[in-house]
């Protein structure tokens, strides 16, 4: 089944205003790449690669020098794909980043592509079964707003089933402790409460408000500093017993293997659409297993994503939550595709039983919605 064609498809909407606010600035607009591969019998996979506030360079690095190096290969030798494009491209070149999102994107394809010659959805493929997932609430939504309105937007998701959501802090320590506090008040101790600063802690102030989320019994604080600030994180990690959470902005295995060796983010976090795809988050989730560290992937883009994180956490021994996107008008989630998940009454989700990921692309969408260039948070 060989590789003869694979594309790029750079994609954007615009927020309206006032859309949320995170850690990382106000979001004014939502890019992704979608990337599809069609073998030599027909078959089409798609994938997400994620855009990393660049999403047209990254197409033009994989409909360029990815495509040229994988073109004529079997698409089911994704170890071998995922082999050459580190030789040639990300071990050699110092691609980083870039390279791996473009990477992950093809990587989904050819998963999404195997399942459906095999007429088998992803989670069998990859040795799990329809098991429900726990989900929390997060994506891009419950940002930075007073603790009424932000009670009034989570409300609507614990009534549908969500036992568990996701706080943006990184605003300032008094704002983001009354956020947490009202939360807890309003929906009571068993409710899951996770935090996300989106990068926009300095060390001080986590030290300050890691006491008060040890008193809130918060889940874990995710991204406090950006993701090679190794020595902040091992500081912030004396100043409470909240986990230190992080993954979505370390690439490959290897990036993970000095999170391993720090010993001090204890919630790991890859995303398959930035870490290098399936392959590369199957390796990691191994390497995370031998230590009893849980997983729980980053996801809020586009559905085919969203599908496929569950498929994965489906599929593996430490698989942890799933993150749902819950955010207002996610046209990535709700237009591009058929449906990617559902949530069910107790908090949980299951992957897709269709063929491969599951979630079927509208080229269309794409079509009407190319790339809008400039950055998506200002």
């Amino acid at each position: 089944m060989k590789i003869v064609d694979v594309k790029a498809f750079p994609t954007s909407f615009p927020l309206p205003q006032g859309g949320p606010r995170l850690g990382i600035g106000q979001a004014v607009k939502r890019d992704a790449v979608m990337v599809k591969v069609t073998t030599e019998d027909g078959i089409v996979g798609w994938g997400e690669s994620h855009h990393g506030r660049a999403h047209t360079a990254i197409a033009k690095l994989i409909e360029t020098t990815l495509r040229g190096l994988i073109l004529g290969m079997d698409a089911f030798d994704t170890t071998g794909i995922n082999a050459r494009i580190y030789r040639y491209q990300l071990a050699s070149h110092g691609m980083g980043a870039a390279c791996a999102m473009a990477m992950s994107g093809i990587d989904m394809a050819l998963w999404d592509a195997k399942g459906k010659a095999l007429n088998l959805p992803l989670y069998k493929l990859l040795g799990g079964a329809r098991r429900a997932v726990p989900a929390y609430a997060g994506g891009v939504a419950l940002g930075y707003q007073e603790p009424a309105a932000l009670i009034d937007e989570a409300s609507p998701h614990i009534e549908a089933g969500y036992r568990a959501v996701k706080l943006r802090v990184g605003d300032t320590v008094k704002d983001d402790i009354a956020r947490m506090e009202a939360v807890r008040d309003a929906f009571g101790k068993d409710l899951a409460i996770l935090t996300d600063a989106n990068i926009g802690y300095s060390i001080q102030q986590v030290r300050q408000v890691m006491p008060e989320m040890d008193r809130l019994n918060i889940g874990w604080l995710e991204e406090p500093f950006p993701a090679h600030d190794h020595h902040l994180y091992a500081q912030a990690r004396g100043y409470g017993a909240t986990p230190l959470a992080a993954g979505e902005n370390h690439f490959t295995r290897f990036e993970f293997t000095r999170v391993l060796e720090d010993g001090v983010i204890t919630i790991w976090q890859p995303d398959l659409s930035k870490c290098g795809g399936i392959t590369e988050a199957l390796r990691i989730a191994g390497m995370a297993s031998a230590f009893k560290i849980p997983i729980h992937p980053h996801s809020s883009m586009t559905g085919v994503n969203q599908a496929a994180s569950i498929h994965f956490l489906a599929a593996i021994e430490n698989g942890g939550y799933f993150e749902a996107d819950i955010s207002k008008a996610n046209r990535f989630r709700d237009e591009l595709g058929s449906e990617p998940w559902r949530i069910q009454a107790d908090g949980t989700v299951l992957p897709n039983s269709a063929p491969g990921i599951g979630v079927e692309v509208d080229e269309g969408f794409l079509k009407a919605n190319p790339a809008i260039e400039g950055p998506g948070y200002v």
